[in-house]
């Protein structure tokens, strides 16, 4: 199966990395990056759309249809920021492309990259894991072929690439330590990546993957 996937967030650590993955992959087809900004990545396989308004996708919905793969990597911080803020940029933001991509094209699979401790019960104290909590939730709702769920602890950069936070970077040296002692909440971004490739071609019995279940993927 070649895929074509779309990539939301690619200005973004995870999705900068995910775009590579899917760039070099030779499953993936072409790649459809849309964002408010350029990637500042050439590469034969990409169309990139500069596209300001991300809750109104009507001008571009006859290159989104086309696509049979969503990986949203798109997201911020909820440091600093209060429930309201962080459930549109994260939740109605998120729910909006699906939304339109699942109203386009039902046979897509879409890949949203959540995070480790998200609350599925939409009721705990932490604020950022309820609200990612009611994404995942509400994702699971739309009509796609397959909806899947990527909860990454620490993610080790992919070396070289320009997004990586610095911390990131820096403690990326001791990935093999973490991964011996503490394989439960570490992965790399070229795992992360590489099993979104993997369940948009074969599925998942798991709809939620945590970081043992993208280090399998990942090394398949």
């Amino acid at each position: 199966m070649k895929i074509k996937a779309i990539v939301f967030g690619a200005t973004g650590m995870v999705g900068e990395g995910v775009l590579h993955v899917s760039l070099n992959h030779p499953d993936v087809e072409s790649v459809l990056v849309v964002g408010r900004k350029s990637c500042g990545v050439s590469h034969p396989k990409l169309l990139e759309i500069i596209h300001g308004d991300f809750f109104n996708y009507t001008p571009i919905e006859t290159q989104l249809a086309a696509c049979d793969a969503c990986y949203f990597c798109l997201g911020v911080s909820s440091i600093g920021m209060n429930e309201k803020d962080y459930t549109r940029i994260t939740h109605d933001l998120t729910m909006q492309a699906a939304k339109t991509l699942s109203r386009l094209n039902p046979a897509m699979t879409f890949c949203y990259v959540s995070g480790m401790g998200t609350d599925s019960t939409e009721k705990g104290r932490s604020m950022w894991a309820r609200v990612k909590g009611k994404t995942e939730n509400d994702l699971q709702k739309l009509p796609f072929k397959g909806v899947y769920l990527f909860r990454p602890g620490f993610i080790r950069p992919i070396r070289g690439l320009k997004n990586a936070f610095a911390l990131a970077s820096v403690l990326g040296a001791l990935y093999p330590l973490w991964k011996t002692l503490l394989p439960k909440y570490v992965c790399t971004l070229e795992d992360l990546g590489r099993a979104m490739v993997i369940v948009t071609q074969k599925g998942n019995q798991s709809r939620v993957l945590e970081c043992l279940d993208i280090t399998r993927l990942g090394a398949s």
